[in-house]
């Protein structure tokens, strides 16, 4: 018990002599080749220019209410940084989800190129013409493409 009690008089001792040691001023000095020193001791040879008193002790109250506002701060930070995660994840999948869909229709633009049965008619002198559903196919299709490119070029614009 004896020695517990030491250790807690020697803990005390410490933790009193460093405040009264945070209290003390600090003395700045001018030496005679114009150096400045600050120290808490006098300086042989050099003037003392200045005295600079300790700042006040830290309030409690004021130091919880920063910490406090601090980690409030830094919540909102960090929720605003998940919600822009979140954003340019869903940016990346518009993007791959449109590039995905300009593939697939520029491949069906391409297979859509040879006639289908009954999109080819024979003429009287021999050859053949293609029908008016064949051009209406091959429009839709270029028109998909350009859908699906205009798709990409906007979900693109988005991860900006």
């Amino acid at each position: 018990m004896a020695k517990h009690t030491a250790v807690v008089t020697i803990a005390l001792a410490c933790a009193l002599g460093a405040g009264s040691a945070l209290a003390q001023k600090v003395q700045k000095y001018r030496t005679p080749d114009g150096r400045i020193i600050y120290s808490d001791t006098p300086v042989p040879g050099a003037r003392l220019v200045d005295e600079i008193a300790p700042p006040p002790p830290p309030d409690p109250k004021a130091a919880e209410a920063a910490r406090a506002a601090a980690q409030k701060q830094g919540e909102k930070t960090d929720k605003a940084v998940e919600q822009r995660i979140e954003q340019r994840s869903q940016a990346r999948n518009e993007v791959q989800a449109a590039e995905t869909a300009l593939q697939k229709a520029k491949e069906a633009l391409e297979r859509g190129r040879e006639p289908l049965p009954g999109e080819r008619l024979g003429t009287v002198s021999g050859k053949s013409r293609l029908t008016d559903d064949y051009f209406a196919r091959q429009r839709a299709n270029e028109a998909a493409v350009a859908e699906a490119q205009a798709r990409l070029d906007k979900a693109r614009a988005g991860t900006r």
